[in-house]
């Protein structure tokens, strides 16, 4: 017993020794890892994934094979794919840039707009705002509704109309009815506030979306998949109304389920707020010693 523990350890001898930091780093590529894994499946890139498997199984064989030719003309045209990826890929890597840039925590740490004026929902927006889904749900008139949050979404409101309006259900109606001028589109809202209407919203070019469903929501998973702004869509051909964020769409079947949505948000807006306010007073405070 004495001899095979006596084995035992002197093959862990011989085993590199693993610290803290060794198992940060596993942690950390392996996060990394499951991401970009997570990022190809949803995008065009996950075909180019399942032809660069079935390549590298073919090099693999060449090599086997030791066909020298096939294997010169592989390494001479890998420079060359690499440029042409990132060429062809180009909208897909910006996308995820642009979500990294978003994402709560970078924006909280990294917060560029302390001196812009923080605007929060009250209860009186999302009971208009509720209230306008649902009647357009009704009479199935479609719309897109794009609430920001901590990302700004000023150039999505370049693309369109300038409103600055306050939010009531009347306004919003107008602007969605059939054959009228700034129905096509979407509306940004910012605080309790329609900023812009008629504005152009990214599609998204996630493959798992339904195919029943048409460019409006596409629109609405696109905007969410590069800010952290949530989008209300009323479906012109059914009438059902969804809510986009995160890159995810939720079906919502009533008006508490929306108002519900809405005020988690406020709460949100809230305590963001109080962050900046608080980062910003220290900032101040520092300036002042």
């Amino acid at each position: 017993m004495a001899e095979m523990l006596g084995q035992m350890s002197s093959w862990l001898s011989l085993l590199p020794r693993i610290s803290l930091g060794n198992i940060l780093e596993i942690g950390i590529i392996s996060f990394l890892v499951y991401e970009i894994l997570f990022w190809i499946k949803n995008t065009r890139a996950w075909n180019l994934l399942k032809g660069l498997v079935v390549i590298l199984i073919f090099v693999v064989f060449a090599a086997v094979l030791h066909l020298t030719t096939i294997l010169w003309i592989m390494e001479n045209a890998a420079t060359i794919a690499v440029t042409a990826l990132l060429v062809i890929f180009q909208p897909e890597l910006r996308k995820a840039l642009e979500q990294l840039g978003s994402h709560n925590i970078l924006s909280n740490i990294l917060s560029f707009d302390e001196g812009k004026e923080s605007q929060n929902f009250n209860d009186k927006t999302i009971n208009e705002l509720v209230r306008a889904t649902f009647e357009m749900a009704k009479v199935k008139t479609g719309a897109l509704m794009v609430i920001e949050r901590g990302s700004s979404l000023k150039e999505i409101e370049r693309t369109g109309i300038e409103i600055n309006g306050l939010v009531t259900s009347q306004l919003l109606i107008n602007i969605f009815e059939h054959n009228t001028p700034l129905h096509d589109g979407a509306v940004v809202i910012r605080g309790n506030r329609i900023t812009a209407a008629t504005c152009y919203l990214p599609l998204s070019d996630n493959m798992t979306i339904s195919k029943d469903l048409g460019t409006r929501h596409r629109a609405a998973v696109g905007v969410s998949e590069v800010t952290d702004s949530v989008t209300i869509v009323v479906s012109e051909e059914t009438g059902r109304v969804s809510v986009a964020a995160e890159g995810y769409l939720t079906r919502i079947s009533d008006a508490e389920g929306l108002k519900n949505v809405l005020s988690s948000i406020k709460e949100e807006s809230v305590s963001l707020n109080r962050f900046k306010l608080w980062k910003g007073r220290l900032k101040n405070g520092k300036k002042a010693v």
